[in-house]
């Protein structure tokens, strides 16, 4: 899940709007816009994905 910086809205990754490839950012961007508001945030870190799903999985 990731929390938007400007709205507050919280969203899966996989429902945001990746790269708009018009920002001009070299390589590739990896920012996620929000689908409420389209302020960009970054991606949630992998390594909070791997806790979440550690201790996620121990209900």
């Amino acid at each position: 899940m990731i929390r938007c910086g400007y709205c507050g809205h919280e969203f899966p990754e996989e429902e945001g709007i990746r790269s708009c490839g018009r920002c001009g950012k070299p390589g590739s961007c990896r920012m996620v816009r929000c689908p409420r508001c389209l302020y960009e945030n970054l991606p949630e870190p992998q390594v909070i994905k791997k806790i979440k799903k550690v201790f996620g999985s121990q209900k």
